[in-house]
């Protein structure tokens, strides 16, 4: 008998923990509802480096993720600069592409919500416009040497387009 009671309440615990989280990024979303249409992805065809998309959060914030329009959607991904801009092909999610003209830096970091690497540059970290505000979107390659080939490339695709 304590078994299922403690098996029963066990499970209220879970389900009221999922509610609670559920309502929350419901709630998240309303905030986030004003936010314009992303940019058209265009037709590019270089392939991109490998890796996963993490989250786009709010510039400086690295905890406050964007919920709509699947911006806060962690999937796999390639990743490729091009000069119209950046191009995340994501599966299971949306692609998303950052005209280059809106890109305003890019940084190695150790975490952005969603993911904290134990390597304090495991991430690359775009910061970009959109609608009026600073946003950052995380990137981490799958192999490390990656990292320092597109923080490279970003910068270079920044500097041309200044």
């Amino acid at each position: 008998m304590t078994y299922a009671l403690g098996a029963v309440g066990t499970l209220a615990v879970i389900a009221l923990a999922y509610f609670g989280m559920l309502k929350g990024w419901r709630h998240r979303q309303q905030r986030q509802a004003d936010l314009a249409e992303l940019p058209a992805v265009p037709d590019i065809t270089d392939q991109g480096v490998e890796g996963v998309y993490i989250a786009t959060t709010t510039a400086g914030d690295w905890m406050d993720r964007i919920a709509v329009q699947e911006l806060g959607v962690r999937s796999v991904a390639d990743l490729a600069v091009t000069d119209a801009g950046l191009l995340f092909r994501r599966r299971g999610a949306a692609d998303l592409f950052i005209p280059a003209d809106r890109v305003t830096e890019v940084r190695t970091d150790r975490g952005i919500a969603g993911k904290v690497t134990p390597e304090s540059s495991g991430l690359v970290v775009v910061t970009w416009q959109h609608d009026g505000r600073d946003l950052d979107t995380g990137f981490r390659p799958r192999r490390k040497a990656d990292i320092a080939t597109l923080t490279s490339s970003i910068s270079t695709l920044i500097g041309a387009d200044r």
